[in-house]
C-alpha cells in the first residue's frame, strides 16, 4: 500500500510538471525492518499478519539453532549426538564404524603376516605362520572378521608360535566388544525411544472459550489412542506471546504459566478416556482482559504439554501441541465422545475434534465480573442509600426552618422601626 502511496504522488508531480510525457515509476524495495515498522492500518489494508509459531501442530519446536561456535560440544557427548541423528545417517555410522574396524585390523594381521615372511612359505609344512592358511589381504580382512564377531569358522586360527598374534588377538577381542556394547546399545535407544509413542497421544485441533458452572474458561482435549496407558500423565500449558515491561525492556516469546489445575491437581491425569482440560479466566489469567471481539487481534500462541510414562517401557513421554488465535473457538464446547454399551464405555473417536455453538456472552471476563458487582450494588447499599436520603431530607428541612426564622426576625425589626417613627 505504501509503494502506491508513493506512486500516486508521483503520478501527481509528473502530471504538474509535464501531462503528455510518460513517467516511470520504479517501486522502492524497503528493508525488513522499515516493512515492519509501517503504521497498523497500512498493515491491515494490505495483508493480514501470519503468526509464526513456536510450536508446531505435531509438537516439533520451529527453532533452528544458529552460529554455535562451539561444536565440539556435541563431539563430548558423542551418544546422545548419535542417538539424535536421523536414521539414515545413523544406520550408515553403524555400518562405517565395523567395516572401518574390520579393515583396519585385517591390515594388521597381513602386515603381521608379511613381515614374518608367512607370505613367502605358503604352502610349506615345515613353517609355523602366525596365522594358518592366511594367504593374503582378503584372507586376513575375513580372519579379522571372524576374530571380532567372535565366528571362528575353524579354517584360519592363530598358532602359539606368535607373540605379537596374540596380543594383537587381545586387543582386537577388547575392542571388538566395546565396538558392539556401544553400537547396539545406540541403537537399541534410538528403537525404544518413546518420541513414537507420542504419535498416539492427540490433541485437539482447536480450543474454545465458553462458559462452565458459571465461570468463562478456555478448554482443549486430550486422548490417547492406545489400550496400554499413559502411568503417571500430567499436562501443563504456556501462553507464549511477547512483552514490554515497564523499563522499556522488549521480551520476545515470553512465556506465561497457563493454570490448568495445578494447585487442585486436576493436571494430573488418568488418561483412559479423553478429557477436557479447563483453564479458568480468573484475575491471575492472562486472558481476563481479552473479549472475543479482541482475541483475533491478539498475537499469541498457547502450547499444551502432556507427560507421563509409558507402561510397557517405563520410558518418560512427552506430546506436545499448540493453538494460535485461529484456532480458539469463541462461544463453543466439545462434541461428547463417550457413550455407555452393553457392559463397557465406548470412545468414538470420529467426534474426538468435532465441537458445536453454545449461547456464551461476547464480554472478557473481567467486564463480565464488573458486570455482575454492578448488579449487586442496588440491593447491597439500598438500606445506607435510605439513610442518606433521609439525612440530606432532614437538612434541607432544617435550613428551610433557618430560613423562615430569619424572616420572621426581620419582619419584627421593621414592624418596631415604624412604630418609633
Amino acid at each position: 500500500c505504501l509503494f502506491f502511496m508513493a506512486a500516486n504522488v508521483l503520478e501527481e508531480d509528473s502530471m504538474e510538471q509535464d501531462i503528455e510525457s510518460p513517467v516511470t515509476i520504479h517501486q522502492p524495495k524497503l528493508p525488513k525492518q522499515a516493512r515492519e515498522d509501517l503504521p497498523k492500518n497500512i498493515n491491515k489494508e494490505c495483508a493480514k499478519r501470519k503468526i509464526q509459531r513456536y510450536v508446531r501442530k505435531d509438537g516439533k519446536c520451529n527453532v533452528h539453532h544458529g552460529n554455535v561456535r562451539e561444536t565440539y560440544r556435541y563431539l563430548t557427548d558423542i551418544f546422545t549426538t548419535l542417538v539424535d541423528l536421523k536414521w539414515r545417517f545413523n544406520l550408515l555410522i553403524f555400518v562405517m564404524v565395523y567395516t572401518v574396524t574390520w579393515l583396519f585390523f585385517g591390515m594388521i594381521w597381513w602386515l603381521i603376516a608379511y613381515m614374518r615372511g608367512d607370505m613367502d612359505h605358503i604352502g610349506d609344512s615345515t613353517w609355523t605362520p602366525c596365522v594358518s592358511n592366511l594367504n593374503g589381504f582378503v584372507s586376513a580382512f575375513l580372519f579379522s572378521i571372524e576374530t571380532e564377531t567372535t565366528i571362528g569358522y575353524g579354517y584360519r586360527v592363530i598358532t602359539d608360535k606368535c607373540p605379537e598374534g596374540i596380543i594383537l588377538l587381545l586387543v582386537q577381542s577388547v575392542l571388538g566388544s566395546i565396538v558392539n556394547a556401544f553400537m547396539v546399545g545406540c541403537m537399541f535407544v534410538k528403537i525404544s525411544q518413546p518420541k513414537k509413542r507420542a504419535e498416539t497421544l492427540v490433541f485437539s485441533t482447536n480450543a474454545v472459550i465458553s462458559m462452565r458452572d458459571g465461570k468463562l474458561c478456555l478448554m482443549f482435549r486430550v486422548g490417547d489412542l492406545r489400550n496400554s496407558h499413559i502411568v503417571e500423565a500430567s499436562i501443563r500449558a504456556k501462553l507464549i506471546k511477547s512483552k514490554q515491561t515497564k523499563e522499556g525492556e522488549f521480551i520476545p516469546l515470553n512465556q506465561t504459566d497457563i493454570n490448568v489445575g495445578y494447585y487442585t491437581g486436576d493436571d494430573r491425569l488418568f488418561l483412559v478416556s479423553p478429557l477436557i482440560i479447563s483453564h479458568e479466566i480468573n484475575q491471575q489469567s492472562p486472558f481476563w482482559e481479552i473479549s472475543k471481539a479482541q482475541l483475533p487481534k491478539e498475537e499469541l500462541e498457547i502450547v499444551v504439554i502432556l507427560e507421563g510414562m509409558v507402561e510397557a517401557t517405563g520410558m518418560t513421554c512427552q506430546a506436545r501441541s499448540s493453538y494460535i488465535t485461529s484456532e480458539i473457538l469463541w462461544g463453543y464446547r466439545f462434541t461428547p465422545v463417550l457413550t455407555l454399551e452393553d457392559g463397557f464405555y465406548e470412545v468414538d473417536y470420529n467426534s474426538f475434534h468435532e465441537t458445536y455453538e453454545t449461547n456464551t456472552p461476547v464480554y472478557s471476563a473481567k467486564e463480565l465480573a464488573e458486570m455482575a458487582s454492578r448488579a449487586e450494588l442496588p440491593l447491597t447499599w439500598s438500606v445506607s442509600s435510605k439513610l442518606d436520603q433521609h439525612a440530606e431530607l432532614e437538612t434541607e428541612e432544617e435550613e428551610k426552618n433557618q430560613e423562615d426564622q430569619n424572616e420572621r426576625n426581620g419582619d419584627v425589626a421593621n414592624l418596631e422601626n415604624e412604630s418609633k417613627v
